[in-house]
């Protein structure tokens, strides 16, 4: 069963920019894995700290795959210093 994912992140705003770096390289590096269909990175426009992130995974066991590489671990990192709050997920499947 695939699985859609959106998540919600808002940085703080002196940290916008290392967030955003870091959210890009996830965008880069995600892309190359085989379970994933979608993963796309938007930015919001009244508010340039809010990221917003939709992806497609092709199976539960692949977006588990995912959440162990380095560089989420690395955004993991980032979360109590450089965000407004936890991320946002959401997970839901299609009806």
């Amino acid at each position: 069963m695939k699985i859609y994912l959106t998540a919600i992140i808002k940085a703080k705003e002196e940290y916008r920019n290392e967030v955003l770096k870091v959210l890009q390289n996830m965008v880069a590096e995600t892309q190359k894995e085989e379970a994933n269909e979608l993963y796309t990175l938007h930015q919001g426009i009244e508010n340039k700290n809010h990221f917003v992130f939709y992806e497609i995974w092709k199976s539960k066991e692949g977006l588990d795959h995912h959440n162990q590489q380095p560089y989420i671990k690395a955004f993991g990192d980032l979360v109590e210093e450089q965000l407004q709050e936890k991320p946002q997920i959401y997970l839901t499947e299609m009806i």
